[in-house]
């Protein structure tokens, strides 16, 4: 199986990415939250890593995503932007850090890109953000649009289901997706929507659009690299495929270094100073 090498491929950036849509050239993304996976990922040539607020389940245990803080945030982002060379790195602003007010929102984008060393911003939601978009922009700084299933908002929803099956929400998505490419978003994150839908917005939009179940017709794909490598294997959803079982493989590892400990075979004698 052959891999990319960072040597061989081009830093990746937001005009990038946009060339690679026109060209018709696909978008791999997964996400990262330390330096050493992200050095891996950044070496098997990924084109752009999301330092996701889903560190707040894979990292830190919470059962969604609301409770991770701006600080957090900004911790992962930098171990992240540490190791990465080639891929953009991107960072989610995490729940209660841009909503409502369109002065804390920049404020925040503008913590993530100085003190995490980030390239740019991620945020859900569509003309309810409008402001919060518009003003960062105007910054300088890249913004990433997240619609479709938008996981800060579950207590809205109550569920995790596919988002944009009836009518109605499928056009407001549709308007909002024009709207946050109107705005100059470098690209737009579609999770959990009709892959029909998925390929229509990827269509109707300048920007790169990368799904996570949203279908083969975008112009990306992200994964969560615990769920992917099977690292979290309670998770499974109809979308993610598994490219390795790193829970086993890791299990067993631990088990026998424990054995080995307990029966005195580790260290031994060339192991030993």
């Amino acid at each position: 199986m052959s891999t990319y090498t960072e040597s061989k491929l081009p830093k990746v950036t937001t005009a990038r990415l946009r060339e690679m849509k026109q060209r018709g050239e696909k978008i791999a993304c997964l996400t990262a939250y330390d330096y050493t996976t992200a050095r891996l990922v950044d070496e098997a040539g990924l084109d752009f890593i999301l330092v996701g607020d889903s560190a707040s389940n894979v990292m830190a245990g919470n059962t969604t995503t609301l409770p991770i803080t701006l600080d957090e945030m900004i911790i992962y982002a930098r171990s992240v932007a540490k190791a990465v060379k080639r891929a953009i790195v991107v960072v989610d602003l995490p729940f209660g850090s841009y909503q409502g007010n369109s002065k804390e929102a920049l404020a925040s984008a503008i913590r993530v890109m100085k003190e995490a060393g980030a390239e740019a911003i991620k945020i859900e939601g569509g003309e309810e953000i409008r402001e919060s978009v518009e003003r960062i922009i105007s910054a300088g700084i890249p913004v990433c649009g997240h619609l479709g299933l938008t996981p800060q908002s579950i207590n809205k929803f109550g569920t995790y289901g596919v988002r944009a099956r009836e009518e109605a929400e499928a056009a407001k998505l549709l308007n909002d997706a024009r709207m946050l490419d109107s705005l100059g978003c470098f690209a737009i994150v579609l999770e959990k929507i009709p892959s029909e839908l998925a390929e229509r917005v990827a269509k109707e939009v300048s920007c790169p659009v990368i799904g996570i179940g949203a279908g083969s017709g975008v112009d990306g794909q992200i994964l969560v690299v615990q769920d992917m490598l099977g690292m979290n294997t309670d998770f499974k959803p109809k979308f993610l495929r598994r490219y390795a079982e790193l829970g086993d493989v890791i299990r067993e590892s631990l088990g026998r270094y424990v054995a080995d400990v307990k029966a005195v075979d580790f260290p031994n004698a060339s192991e030993q100073y």
